[in-house]
């Protein structure tokens, strides 16, 4: 296919920008609306319905599509991603019950560290220099986030990293798996799975939720898959390396959304660390983009 031209590229990227600044504000949204409901419903009741509603919402894929979209050859991979996605999902849930806003978002922003520490080990894939350094960037401004030693440790934090590291693996499974799937087809699967694996653990915490929580789940569900589809539309219109920027604003909505909803206010460091975590995740992104142009043009 050939290159774009230059005032194609531009536009393509600035849609991107619009449709990635979209993304953080539903995944903020839904991550207050998570941090709010969960006082109330455990968060794997909250779980549930989360891929429950997601997955009803893309119920009319099969109407249009059959069960096409579910031929794999991967199945076993696809079960493993939805039972560690699960895991992250709880974890990162219970993370946000206990951790500030902007803090557990600014800590989420380790994840693609992880996932490229977990790439090499599983991958083999070659990590020089400039990346390493960037890593340690990256890890030490979860520790300027978290002060061992100078603060009380939040508990909620730790969760938040777990969930992190998971959702690295996730990252590797997933371009694993892209190798011969679909995006539908991956994100069929893993409702799917989530929906049936979240459902038994979930009745030893049951509650029926009242109206306004069952409101407050849909609003989750829905504002989630929005949230998704914006970012996969930005990631298709523009250039990673144009958008990649753009996910700091999520730290920005969710200290202004802390403020306003819960009363929060983040401190120098949670600013410090997540700024020192986000300049090492996208400059770790903008070089595997340069390295993987160079291969495809050598």
């Amino acid at each position: 296919m050939p290159p774009l031209p230059d005032d194609a590229k531009q536009a393509g990227n600035l849609r991107g920008i619009f449709w990635m600044l979209g993304a953080t504000l539903t995944f903020v949204f839904m991550h207050a609306a998570i941090r709010h409901i969960a006082h109330e419903v455990d968060p794997i009741e909250i779980a549930f319905f989360r891929n429950f509603f997601g997955l009803l919402f893309l119920a009319p894929v099969f109407l249009r599509y059959g069960l096409t979209p579910l031929r794999t050859s991967q199945f076993r991979l696809h079960f493993w991603r939805a039972a560690i996605n699960l895991v992250n999902m709880i974890t990162f849930y219970i993370g946000l019950r206990l951790t500030p806003l902007a803090e557990a978002t600014a800590l989420n922003f380790t994840a693609p560290l992880f996932a490229t520490v977990l790439a090499t080990v599983l991958l083999g894939e070659k990590i020089r220099l400039r990346r390493t350094l960037a890593l340690a960037l990256g890890f030490a401004g979860a520790i300027v986030i978290l002060r061992p030693g100078f603060a009380g440790l939040n508990p909620g934090a730790l969760f938040v990293i777990f969930s992190a590291v998971l959702w690295g693996g996730i990252m590797v499974m997933i371009k694993i798996i892209g190798r011969t799937e679909s995006s539908l087809t991956i994100t069929l699967w893993v409702l799917i799975l989530m929906t049936a694996m979240s459902f038994p653990p979930a009745l030893f915490v049951w509650q029926w939720p009242t109206p306004l929580q069952f409101g407050w789940l849909t609003f989750i569900a829905v504002i989630g898959t929005i949230g998704q589809l914006m970012l996969a539309q930005a990631l298709k219109e523009a250039e990673a390396t144009a958008i990649l920027p753009v996910d700091f604003f999520r730290l920005i909505w969710a200290a202004a959304t802390g403020y306003f909803a819960f009363g929060e206010v983040p401190d120098i460091f949670t600013w410090t660390g997540g700024a020192m975590i986000f300049g090492s995740a996208t400059y770790i992104a903008y070089r595997e983009r340069k390295l993987h142009k160079q291969r495809e043009s050598g």
